[in-house]
């Protein structure tokens, strides 16, 4: 599966996750092959790229847990995007609690891993659905933290409206990818008049500001080099991993999407940032490396996952391709430190050969290659 951007998409390239339009009726099914019409829809949407599978790539298979996933995300969104506004616009909340308590309901209780399906968005509806996606992932780790209920509660509507200050940034400073210093503070500003907005419309439970105030102010403390993550409140702590686990893994106007793995291994490298036990909640929660995936492991090997590691999901078993062995990671006496580095990229393993520098190296180039 690749992350493709608008601008590169190509008649026949086939779906690997389907298309919704804005009302969240399906226009494009998954393994549908794109058509003229289907990029211009793309680009009508305004959608930052989608998900294609490889010419040989087989379909990968969907459970139920998945399928439920994305269509709660498909319709929840459009309720925060009213619930957002109408605070937005009133200064106080409708019916955000009652929003909340149902994102509780759905992933604040389970008791197994589910795969963390990364949706499709666009430039206008990226905050509300990075905001939705991140308000799941606190109520999936606050539940392996066992947070009482008020807390997980208020964590939930934290990560719901962490984000609201953007919805008022000029769209003309939203889109730039080359802030300059001044564009940076403006941005701090809109986010501070977000907190304010959220004291405001949820004057009776000040967790919820802070630690939205504190998710905020670890950021800024961070890049000045403390280390402030322990003075956090749960909450807080929380909110800091959920939304940069989304925010490195999403598609963005601003860089490749990360894989899974990629994601958590930054998150784990960073302790001083991500609380070690919060990330750990977190790998408890979703799936990194299920059965089947195709992998490069640290030593350059590349093979395929058949046996996942709950207690080490970076440690699973795997299936070389090199010499049809199999090497059980998690015994590091055998393998000591070699570990998954990342999903393969992709599954088209030719070598891209550079013809012009084998003419600069007096090797031939194009017109004498036989």
């Amino acid at each position: 599966m690749l992350f493709v951007k608008t601008e590169d998409l190509k008649v026949g390239m086939r779906l690997a996750k389907p298309i919704y339009n804005k009302k969240g009726v399906l226009l494009y099914e998954r393994d549908s092959k794109l058509t003229t019409q289907g990029i211009a829809s793309v680009k009508n949407f305004g959608l930052i790229g989608i998900y294609i599978l490889e010419p040989a790539e087989p379909l990968p298979p969907m459970t139920e847990d998945d399928i439920a996933f994305e269509r709660f995300q498909s319709v929840a969104v459009f309720t925060l995007v009213d619930e957002l506004n109408y605070i937005l616009s009133n200064g106080r909340q409708s019916k955000m609690t009652v929003f909340a308590e149902n994102i509780m309901k759905e992933y604040g209780k389970l008791n197994r891993k589910i795969n963390f399906v990364q949706n499709l968005r666009s430039k206008e509806d990226f905050i509300y659905k990075h905001s939705l996606n991140v308000a799941i992932l606190c109520a999936m780790i606050g539940h392996q933290l066992n947070m009482r209920y008020e807390d997980h509660r208020d964590l939930i509507i934290a990560a719901l409206i962490h984000d609201i200050g953007k919805l008022n940034v000029p769209k003309s400073l939203l889109d730039k990818t080359d802030r300059t210093p001044e564009d940076k503070f403006e941005m701090k500003r809109y986010e501070r008049d977000g907190v304010r907005l959220s004291e405001d419309a949820f004057a009776a439970t000040p967790n919820i500001k802070r630690m939205v105030s504190q998710a905020f102010s670890e950021y800024d403390a961070f890049a000045r080099g403390e280390k402030t993550v322990s003075k956090l409140v749960l909450g807080s702590r929380i909110l800091v991993v959920a939304n940069d686990y989304d925010k490195l893994s999403a598609m963005s106007n601003y860089m490749e999407p990360k894989s899974e793995i990629a994601t958590l291994k930054h998150l784990k490298r960073h302790p001083e940032m991500y609380d070690t036990e919060v990330v750990e909640a977190l790998v408890r929660s979703i799936n990194f490396l299920a059965n089947g995936v195709c992998v490069e492991l640290s030593n350059g090997e590349k093979g395929l996952v058949v046996q996942a590691n709950d207690d080490d999901v970076l440690r699973p078993m795997v299936l070389c391709f090199s010499d049809n062995s199999i090497v059980n990671l998690a015994q590091s006496s055998l393998y000591g430190d070699l570990e998954v580095k990342d999903v393969m990229k992709t599954l088209d393993n030719r070598y891209v050969m550079d013809t012009s520098t084998l003419a600069s190296a007096g090797m031939g180039g194009t017109s004498s290659a036989t």
